[in-house]
């Protein structure tokens, strides 16, 4: 081959003739370095490719994770948003219950102080005879028939009058109490028709509404108070001694503070 000419020799055939020229070479160790550049060369492309493998799984990974950040990213946005939205609701949610709460609160405030009320006007009573309690939210007067009427009777006698007028007279005016007056008798059955009552229930009808033709002359508003008879079928005792069938002939008279803001604000739920 020519110097002059463009064309050069291979690296590897130029390591050849320069072996050859050094002093003491052999072909064997020629043979030998021969192979070893071969096996370098070999090794060397091997870890380019794995190299390159591995940038290539390296590119892919980071694809991969790039677009699952992107992807939790956005679900973190639609949650803090959900969450936005369900704190919102929450807050609203606990200003009602707020809301509630206090009327609650007022409510019972308004039925202790109005059970007070009535039982300080009907404090010359004998206890057997009428009783104020609180039950359910409600304040019951409790009067016995002894303190109202004759056995069998539907016309109020001149104590349960005293009564039941000093009873309105603590009552007038309060246009915020809903008045339930309930009859209520033992288990004996009337015999023939009593008074216009041909059984409990007609007697416990029949008292009822005579008492609140009652309450409602002395100065309650009628469109306040319904009159309603339970009989019989009420009883606070068991019926079976006279002490506790004439726990059973009473009259409830039941008084309820309206809860039309309470309503009010369920209905806006």
């Amino acid at each position: 081959m020519s110097f002059a000419s463009k064309n050069f020799a291979p690296p590897t055939l130029l390591l050849a003739l320069t072996l050859l020229a050094l002093p003491g070479c052999n072909k064997k160790e020629i043979a030998a370095l021969q192979q070893q550049n071969a096996d370098l060369t070999k090794s060397r492309d091997q870890l380019q490719a794995e190299k390159m493998a591995l940038q290539q799984a390296k590119n892919q990974n980071e694809a991969t994770l790039s677009a699952d950040l992107l992807a939790k990213t956005n679900r973190v946005s639609q949650l803090n948003q959900t969450l936005g939205t369900t704190e919102q609701d929450l807050a609203g949610k606990n200003a009602r219950v707020a809301e509630l709460q206090r009327i609650l609160d007022e409510k019972d405030a308004a039925t202790n102080a109005l059970r007070k009320k009535v039982a300080d006007a009907l404090l010359g009573f004998n206890s057997q005879d009428l009783q104020v309690n609180v039950k359910n939210g409600k304040v019951y007067v409790s009067l016995s028939e002894q303190l109202l009427f004759k056995s069998g009777s539907t016309k109020v006698d001149p104590a349960g009058q005293d009564a039941l007028i000093k009873l309105a007279n603590a009552l007038t005016g309060n246009k915020d109490v809903n008045i339930l007056v309930e009859g209520h008798t033992d288990n004996v059955p009337i015999k023939g028709v009593v008074n216009g009552a041909k059984d409990n229930w007609d007697l416990s009808v029949l008292r009822a509404t005579e008492i609140t033709r009652l309450l409602t002359a002395s100065g309650i508003d009628p469109t306040q108070i319904t009159p309603s008879g339970r009989g019989q079928y009420l009883p606070v005792a068991a019926n079976d001694t006279p002490q506790d069938k004439a726990l059973n002939r009473r009259t409830d008279i039941i008084l309820t503070p309206k809860l039309d803001e309470l309503f009010s604000i369920l209905n806006t739920n």
